[in-house]
């Protein structure tokens, strides 16, 4: 099944590609799918085959990790595909080139997820602009922190790019405010204490943040760290929920397919995925 999406638009971020996304699956009554793929593991080609089989097979978004070496935000199955990804050569340019050569043929929104680090090497203005320019709709900074964010907001949003903020279960309300007031496009909800990986039960307490983060912000929020299949994308969704982000259950897969097969190991996963989605 090939699934019909809306061409992107990078350069209108009060009506950008993110906010389409999540009104059109809102108008078909279902949440937001939006797996994570490392880029460059195994490789940048495989992620590429990856990525476009993930758009046919039912995602609505992509998170699209660049690797770093020191992950701290994520569990061991993110971290080892990050080290993979290094140890095939993957830098932040080899990166920004394949997703430039998807233009035409990746339609569907994808958020760029990088550390403080690559993007303060680079430069705020630098990044941003080189991530509008080959097709980026948002980007993913899990370390950066709330003031050097209100900082990156602005110059973010001058290149039609949302940047989407994390607020965790542990995150005080008055900060959880602040938070969804610098958000863009989604709030993206971590629905565990601590690093990325499977979880098979997920924290009762998803279900209050996602209404508290509903009282204070009109953004839709995305639950993930912690999904690892349909029965958790079917639970926040009850909770009220606009999207599920699923990565290390997904890079599992991938990591343990044999050479060749990844991107349909992917595609598979990812249609079991999307039918919980309504």
């Amino acid at each position: 099944m090939t699934f019909n999406h809306e061409p992107l638009n990078q350069k209108s971020p009060k009506d950008g590609p993110i906010e389409r996304c999540f009104l059109r699956v809102k108008n078909e009554n279902r949440i937001a799918l939006m797996p994570f793929l490392m880029a460059g593991d195994p490789d940048l080609k495989t992620s590429s085959e990856i990525i476009l089989r993930l758009q046919d097979e039912g995602a609505d978004l992509l998170e699209i990790g660049i690797p770093y070496s020191d992950p701290l935000a994520d569990g061991p199955v993110i971290q080892a595909s990050a080290e993979r990804a290094l140890r095939s050569g993957t830098t932040p340019s080899a990166v920004f080139e394949m997703l430039n050569n998807l233009r035409g043929k990746l339609s569907i929104p994808f958020v760029l997820f990088t550390y403080s680090n690559p993007l303060l090497s680079r430069g705020f203005e630098s990044f941003c602009t080189k991530a509008a320019d080959i097709g980026a709709a948002g980007l993913v900074v899990p370390d950066l922190p709330l003031e050097e964010a209100e900082r990156l907001s602005p110059v973010a949003s001058s290149n039609g790019l949302d940047l989407v903020l994390l607020v965790a279960p542990t995150t005080p309300q008055e900060r959880m405010i602040k938070i969804a007031s610098v958000s863009r496009g989604f709030t993206y909800l971590v629905s565990v204490t601590g690093v990325t990986g499977e979880r098979s039960v997920l924290d009762e307490r998803v279900q209050s943040l996602v209404k508290e983060l509903h009282n204070v912000s009109d953004l839709p929020v995305a639950v993930g760290f912690g999904i690892s299949g349909a029965q958790q994308i079917s639970q926040v969704r009850s909770w009220g929920a606009e999207g599920a982000i699923v990565g290390s259950a997904l890079i599992k897969r991938i990591s343990e397919s044999p050479s060749g097969s990844e991107s349909d190991v992917a595609g598979k996963f990812c249609k079991e995925l999307h039918l919980a989605t309504v």
